[in-house]
């Protein structure tokens, strides 16, 4: 899936994140990606392994990425 703009201007992204498995998981991974700057909303479904990620623009995968390993996750790519 790639990123899509909504109406709003606003783009959502999800990426596939492994290893999550409780909510402190979802938290972790939510915490340091709304840090990325232009970072919106961030919603971490660990039983999906999935994070859904809203931003001004597209983000850099690299940061996100970058995110996730310091949540102590690993990013798959996007879903």
């Amino acid at each position: 899936m790639t990123a899509q703009s909504d109406t709003q201007g606003s783009v959502t992204a999800v990426y596939k994140v492994s290893g999550m498995s409780c909510g402190h998981c979802e938290g972790s991974v939510s915490s340091e990606i709304s840090e990325i700057p232009g970072v919106t909303s961030v919603k971490a479904v660990a039983s999906a392994g999935e994070v859904t990620v809203v931003s001004a623009a597209p983000l850099d995968e690299a940061a996100v990425a970058a995110a996730v390993d310091e949540a102590g996750f690993e990013l798959v790519g996007r879903a």
